[in-house]
């Protein structure tokens, strides 16, 4: 195999392990979800048991998925990146309990997504040089 193929099927796996980093900090946004549904209701009853199984279930998830992403990319980078569970949660927010998004927290989110996009551009021109 030459370098070149050998770059891209690297790039190609490194892709794929970003997408599931993605999927994984999704998922763990998502425990908002069952955190603040299991808060609206009486302690111990049965709708707050089951959100808050719910969220012990995702955060188990998102854990398997954490470890899994690990095992394939840098931990800084991957750290760097959990920076957008801000963005996962307001959306989430927006979504699913119809909360307002301010023009101080796009503007925060902005921040956070370009913030992620110069350290990957940043580790990818590293890994280049190497």
């Amino acid at each position: 195999m030459n370098q070149s193929t050998e770059c891209n099927n690297n790039n190609s796996g490194r892709a794929r392990w970003f997408l599931l980093l993605h999927a994984a900090l999704l998922v763990y946004s998502c425990s908002g979800i069952f955190s603040k549904s299991a808060a609206g209701q009486r302690f111990m009853s049965l709708p707050f048991i089951l959100f808050y199984g719910g969220m012990i279930l995702v955060l188990g998830i998102y854990a398997v998925l954490w470890q899994q992403v690990l095992k394939h990319l840098p931990v800084t980078f991957a750290y760097t990146n959990k920076a957008v569970t801000v963005v996962w949660g307001m959306l989430i927010g927006m979504a699913v309990f119809q909360e307002r998004i301010s023009g101080k927290q796009l503007l925060g989110a902005a921040v956070l997504i370009v913030g992620c996009i110069l350290y990957t551009l940043a580790d990818r021109d590293e890994q280049a040089e190497s």
